[in-house]
């Protein structure tokens, strides 16, 4: 089966759990490019469910090819910028770690603006739909939004990596304050005393906070790094830190920041 039949089903599949979408559906033209952006329109829009094991089965060998033909990236291939500290620019979707970071919102189920931007989007896109009913068990066990500053581990599904945690980090409306800076830091923390509570051996971060929250990205870097190396100070982890960054603005604000001593 082509990529192309098989987003055709996927999507198929998808429109009968969501038929007022059909219509729209019919303006995608036949083409690899354009199925592939019903897919992540439905997918991203689609409520917390189950679906039939046939849909996973495909979806998952859809997603697992796409991602493998982007180029998996293994923690080996990156030089250390510091002892256990690690500086990599690209999509984090590609990491092959124990886990990687994703930067939530309160409700934790995943964006759902069709084709949003935001890591957390594309990280629910390419890991399928399971990882958004995962979290919606989650959170409708805690019973509450997920407060900020705190983290929740869940399967990866498709991606390269074997957990993601998910923080919900501040967001900036006016100017930064000294709590935004605490809970920011309690982002970090709580990610990696999670990582260490499970066993993790590497954990890739995302720049939480700086995207849609609006976090000053010199300041959420600084905040990283100094959280990062207290932490392994204080606990003695091992754990391997991999800094993730997409923009090139972020690279030389943590190429600064992580030159060897």
């Amino acid at each position: 089966m082509t990529k192309l039949s098989q987003l055709i089903k996927l999507n198929q599949w998808l429109l009968c759990d969501m038929p007022q979408y059909e219509d729209e559906a019919k303006t995608y033209s036949q083409t690899e490019e354009e199925q592939w952006r019903l897919f992540r329109s439905l997918s991203n829009m689609r409520e917390p469910a189950p679906i039939s094991g046939e849909f996973i089965k495909l979806q998952d060998s859809f997603l697992q090819e796409k991602i493998s033909d982007r180029g998996i990236i293994k923690l080996s291939a990156l030089p250390p910028m510091r002892e256990e500290l690690y500086l990599w620019q690209g999509d984090i979707t590609t990491l092959q770690v124990d886990a990687i970071v994703n930067a939530a919102n309160s409700e934790l189920t995943g964006c759902y603006i069709p084709l949003h931007g935001c890591i957390d989007n594309v990280i629910h896109t390419f890991a399928g739909v399971a990882l958004r009913l995962e979290c919606a068990e989650i959170m409708e066990k805690q019973g509450f939004p997920e407060p900020t500053g705190k983290a929740k581990i869940t399967k990866a599904y498709n991606l390269p990596c074997k957990h993601i945690l998910h923080t919900v980090g501040p967001i900036i409306s006016d100017r930064l304050t000294q709590e935004d800076c605490e809970k920011l830091a309690s982002c970090y923390r709580s990610c990696l005393e999670l990582a260490d509570r499970k066993g993790l051996c590497s954990l890739a971060f995302c720049c939480i906070s700086t995207g849609e929250f609006h976090f000053p990205n010199q300041e959420a870097a600084e905040i990283a790094v100094k959280t990062v190396e207290d932490y392994k100070i204080e606990t003695g982890s091992s754990i391997k830190v991999i800094f993730n960054v997409f923009k090139d603005e972020d690279y030389f604000i943590y190429q600064r920041l992580l030159k060897i001593k």
